[in-house]
């Protein structure tokens, strides 16, 4: 029976198994991103859903790199359009939280963004949000 200690695992060799984990994550991530882009396409019926999955899951190294040259812009849009959407649903959700009239929360909103940038003071600031709130 032999007796593998720690020295005898060569650096170069754990570097690589490093690299080659690394690169398998890497793999999986691109992999499901592209699975959900599939699902995400409102554009594409049902067939060509189907048949893109087919080919993903079939040949995965090539349906993958097929994709992102057949799609790869088209699917960068779509994840900054599902990103704005979201965070429109998000400024909305607190609009309609924080209570009051939209148009309200809009003017405090935009207070804010000139006192942090440095337009207004902080006394010119409280005048304007007492003016908004009273």
């Amino acid at each position: 029976m032999a007796e593998y200690l720690a020295y005898d695992y060569p650096v170069l060799g754990a570097f690589w198994t490093v690299m080659w984990i690394f690169l398998w994550i890497w793999w999986l991530v691109l992999l499901f991103r592209i699975i959900v882009d599939i699902f995400r396409d409102r554009r594409m019926n049902g067939w060509a859903k189907a048949g893109w999955l087919i080919f993903v899951m079939v040949i995965p190294f090539l349906g993958v790199l097929v994709y992102v040259i057949a799609r790869g812009r088209q699917m960068g849009e779509r994840e900054i359009d599902h990103a704005r959407a979201q965070q429109e649903a998000m400024n909305a959700y607190i609009r309609d939280v924080a209570g009051g009239p939209a148009e309200d929360v809009d003017r405090l909103a935009k207070l804010s963004e000139l006192k942090n940038k440095g337009d207004i003071t902080e006394a010119e600031f409280q005048r304007a949000k007492d003016k908004i709130l009273h």
